[in-house]
């Protein structure tokens, strides 16, 4: 995590306050339960609630001697809570509180990512209404295809963060889970109507066989989530990135009055929020195998997933986030040239045309062999021409296509929008 790539939202969520505070609300529930069964004093959730406080730096100076981060805290608490703190994490091991707290700051994290999602879904709904008819030339292989609509573009990215916004509110259910069942996992030192009191009490479900730990199949699926998540953010990057290219130039970023491309040439306008979200993809999506590495363990238990993962739950989420709010702000400012995009759909001499007249041809009883020579012939010799030469005067021309279809036909066709006739459809299915 690094200030530049951060929102304090998210942040937040990550810090040592917000981890040992949720330390503390999870010790303290637990001793309320204990407490309402009698196994132990009143006194104590009611001194954990009153005098129940921790000093991160105390807690660091700690652990330099102790090496337990838990113990470290459990220790400090008892400085300020005094003799009560002996019937605190009582049944407990350090997993239990560990895995606990994990889940809510993963659920805490999806819920920042969600309201990201929906701002890029806004987004693109917006300008996909906006430029719902507006053709544009649709490209396979990076060459001219048939036409489609810019509309289309966005409203095809909006689907797929739609699909996003759905598995992560999955994903989020899955990892909001609280394991409070001591060693092993047998709750032998401790009553599984704990685990369930806290667990309602924090808004998780129950963990059905923790073994200690909460499986790790849970994670990686979240981080397996955030990282589709983040090649759908770099999906619509580079088309933006392909649309800004000086030969294309249909789309390009905002570039703000004061706004500098280059530190050479004074010229440039370049796609620098696009390419920065490609790069955040990859940052992303790199925490996806060691999250797949995590599930397995050894045994009931072991820490090989610890490290990956005070590194990896921060890192992605915090990257992810910063990356869907920018994406959002990218879409909203993005600077449309539908004259651009006509010029393009022109530049090849009509020969987006090729497969209406190929359906055509076979219509009128050409055999589809056929139809595909003839049709073929005319369009290299645009292609071979560098497209000074029309497709349609070429189909007019040629003997055998004026067996089958009169000029007045292929005239017709290509002035035809035939391409826009299913749009209301396609729009109605999405949105």
């Amino acid at each position: 995590m690094i200030p530049r790539y951060s929102r304090p939202e998210m942040t937040r969520i990550w810090d040592p306050e917000n981890k040992f505070k949720l330390w503390l609300e999870i010790e303290t529930l637990a001793c309320e339960k204990m407490a309402q069964m009698g196994t132990i004093l009143a006194s104590v959730p009611k001194a954990l609630r009153e005098k129940g406080k921790f000093d991160i730096a105390r807690i660091d100076e700690i652990e330099r001697d102790v090496k337990h981060d838990v113990i470290a805290f459990l220790t400090n608490l008892a400085e300020h809570v005094g003799d009560d703190a002996k019937y605190v994490h009582q049944g407990l091991t350090s997993s239990d509180i560990l895995d606990t707290t994990l889940a809510l700051q993963l659920k805490q994290a999806a819920d920042l990512l969600l309201q990201g999602l929906e701002k890029v879904l806004a987004a693109l709904k917006k300008r996909a209404l906006e430029y719902k008819t507006t053709p544009c030339i649709g490209r396979s292989h990076a060459i001219h295809a048939e036409p489609t609509t810019f509309g289309l573009k966005l409203a095809t990215h909006y689907a797929a963060f739609k699909r996003a916004h759905e598995r992560l509110k999955t994903a989020q259910k899955d990892i909001a889970t609280c394991a409070l069942s001591g060693a092993v996992g047998t709750f032998a030192t401790i009553h599984p109507d704990v685990e369930k009191y806290v667990a309602d009490k924090l808004g998780l479900a129950v963990e059905p066989v923790s073994t200690q730990i909460i499986p790790r199949d849970r994670h990686a699926y979240f981080f397996a989530t955030l990282g589709v998540i983040a090649s759908s953010v770099e999906n619509i990057a580079t088309e933006i990135r392909h649309l800004q290219r000086s030969e294309v130039r249909e789309a390009e970023e905002f570039f703000s009055e004061k706004q500098k491309g280059s530190s050479a040439m004074p010229h440039k306008r370049n796609p620098v929020l696009s390419e920065n979200l490609t790069g955040l993809a990859r940052i992303v999506r790199g925490a996806v195998t060691p999250a797949l590495e995590n599930v397995t363990l050894w045994h009931e238990r072991d820490i090989s997933h610890s490290s990956v993962e005070r590194m990896i739950a921060p890192d992605a989420t915090v990257t992810l986030d910063f990356a869907l709010h920018r994406l959002a702000g990218l879409i909203e400012n993005l600077v449309v040239y539908p004259d651009a995009m006509q010029r393009n759909l022109e530049k090849l001499g009509g020969l987006h045309h090729s497969q209406a007249v190929l359906l055509l041809l076979t219509q009128k009883g050409v055999s589809r062999e056929d139809a595909y020579k003839y049709v073929q012939r005319n369009a290299m010799a645009v292609w071979d021409s560098n497209a000074e030469k029309s497709f349609l005067t070429l189909l007019e021309a040629d003997a055998d296509v004026k067996k089958a279809v009169t000029p007045k036909e292929l005239q017709g066709l290509f002035a035809s929008t035939h391409y826009l006739n299913h749009i209301d459809t396609i729009f109605k299915r999405v949105f």
